[in-house]
């Protein structure tokens, strides 16, 4: 197992999101876990609908979440964060779509983004029926 390296901030200077900004939302008390950050289940949904929302769109067709791996939580995500999701296409199979997702906050009066979660993500291609659907290439050229 990798240990993380955290620096202040989550992520060693001069880095950046890796893949296209797919999603982003204000963190809202709503959402909250006793400790009052954000619920860990509100940001793996959240990185859910951002990947589904990137696979939609790449594959012209509708796809469903197959798995989820390797989830990291880095640091906390508080109330009136501004919570961006970022997804970087892995591999695309047969049928499947794998995608690296990432979370970055902007907080409340800073300027820099901070890597907060991070998780692969592991789709299916499927027909109106919900069956598998062979991916058209067409549609990642």
């Amino acid at each position: 197992m990798q240990t993380a390296r955290f620096w202040e901030g989550g992520q060693p200077p001069g880095t950046a999101p890796r893949g296209k900004l797919a999603a982003r939302q204000l963190a809202m008390p709503a959402d909250t876990n006793p400790a009052g950050n954000m619920f860990g289940g509100w940001i793996m949904a959240s990185m859910d609908a951002a990947a589904a929302m990137t696979t939609t769109r790449l594959a012209g067709c509708q796809t469903v979440t197959v798995a989820v791996s390797n989830i990291v939580f880095m640091q906390p995500v508080k109330v009136g964060d501004t919570v961006c999701f970022y997804t970087d296409v892995k591999k695309t199979g047969r049928t499947s779509i794998i995608l690296d997702v990432e979370v970055w906050v902007l907080r409340i009066g800073c300027t820099e983004r901070i890597k907060v979660t991070q998780a692969e993500f592991t789709f299916v291609v499927v027909d109106d029926d919900g069956r598998p659907k062979q991916i058209d290439p067409a549609h990642f050229s």
